[in-house]
């Protein structure tokens, strides 16, 4: 069995999808409320029956396509306002065919997988991998540069990524440990080729690690180049402007703000970073990712956000939520915000953090950007949908094609 026959279809149809889509424009969009009352923040699209359809896993649920009917996959504990649940990345862990799940913890600082019984109303086997420290979330990425999606968790007491590797003595795969040390952690992670050298390196809020030439074996070399403060995930870098270096991409995570910074050369060849706005309006931004949303076969527009009650009290929590797509225009320079969903503010939510609950406070329908959104063709038409889950609903944003 070759390692990337374990990735599952929802994970193959996120990059199909992008390369499908026969036009290029801003799309409409049709939103779906799969479970207006779930108020988990993560969700991951996957078949999770084998019957050929997507489905929806979130949280504690498998929502079956195309009605999205919801079955139990496992109980999940909460702790106060938040569901220990912080990502769910489909894959086939052991190699039966069947598509499992990673995730990671926050309260209960674990990485894991979730094993699908392939029996319906059989329960899903949790296996801890790891307890690397309180993970807010997560992202695959290919770190090791084989071709496979590694996991990097965004362990805030430490930098940490996981290569996804062939199991020794069975079909499957497992999970080795790459340790970065606790110097550089910091609320957000990210990755991005820094350097044009063509290598995915490992970002953090207070600089990056470059990749060596065998990312699995060699010392990462340590630069640090920036300090951005309580970021979203991922921080992202690639070059936005079209000069040939790499730029940097992040957001705010607990206060106002969606930023992106220049690279550039000094006078004497030094490398300068220039700070720039991209929204000053959105808060609580803790979801970026590029994706290919006009259609043109280019993976160039950022999906971001606001996350509901990221906290209850911080600057912008009661403010509408926002889902948008950014997309930069290197002829004058600046970048474009175009709104999938705007929603109205908790306008009588009450002072106290500890009073405060999403699908109370903001009207019922409100969207927004949770931990974790899916880009994927799940219905099979050729373009990118939504699935955005969060502590005030799991919702779908359909794809409706261009606006006329």
């Amino acid at each position: 069995m070759r390692l990337r026959d374990v990735i599952p279809l929802g994970v193959a149809a996120l990059t199909l999808a992008s390369a499908a889509g026969a036009w290029a424009g801003e799309p409409r969009w049709k939103q779906h409320a799969i479970n207006g009352r779930s108020e988990f923040e993560a969700a991951g699209v996957f078949d999770v029956d084998g019957d050929g359809k997507l489905d929806i896993l979130c949280g504690d649920t498998w929502y079956q396509a195309p009605s999205w009917k919801p079955h139990h996959v496992r109980d999940v504990v909460r702790q106060g306002t938040y569901y220990n649940d912080f990502a769910t990345f489909p894959l086939d862990v052991n190699g039966d065919g069947k598509t499992d799940y990673l995730t990671v913890s926050y309260f209960g600082r674990d990485v894991a997988w979730v094993e699908n019984p392939g029996v319906s109303g059989s329960p899903w086997a949790y296996h801890q991998v790891d307890v690397p420290g309180s993970s807010e979330t997560a992202a695959m990425v290919d770190l090791s540069g084989d071709g496979v999606p590694d996991l990097l968790p965004n362990t805030v007491n430490v930098v940490v990524w996981y290569e996804v590797v062939p199991a020794q003595g069975s079909k499957g795969v497992s999970l080795k440990k790459h340790d970065l040390g606790t110097a550089a952690a910091g609320h957000g992670v990210g990755s991005g080729d820094v350097n044009g050298d063509g290598r995915v390196d490992l970002l953090t809020p207070k600089g990056w690690f470059e990749a060596p030439a065998k990312p699995s074996s060699q010392t990462w070399a340590w630069h640090p180049d920036w300090n951005l403060g309580a970021t979203g995930i991922q921080i992202l870098a690639r070059d936005v402007d079209g000069d040939g270096l790499a730029d940097l991409v992040y957001g705010n995570g607990h206060d106002y703000g969606l930023f992106w910074m220049k690279q550039g050369k000094s006078g004497g060849g030094e490398t300068t970073w220039t700070k720039g706005t991209i929204d000053a309006s959105v808060a609580s931004v803790h979801l970026l990712q590029w994706a290919d949303v006009d259609g043109d076969g280019q993976a160039n527009e950022l999906i971001s956000g606001k996350r509901v009650y990221a906290h209850e009290i911080e600057p912008g929590a009661t403010d509408g939520s926002l889902i948008a797509w950014y997309a930069f225009d290197r002829g004058t320079k600046t970048w474009i915000r175009h709104v999938i969903f705007q929603g109205e503010p908790a306008k009588n939510a009450p002072e106290k953090a500890g009073q405060r609950l999403a699908l109370k406070d903001f009207p019922a329908g409100t969207a927004g950007t949770g931990l974790q959104v899916t880009t994927v063709d799940i219905d099979g038409d050729g373009d990118l949908d939504l699935v955005c889950p969060g502590k005030s609903g799991l919702y779908l944003f359909e794809n409706l094609g261009p606006k006329p």
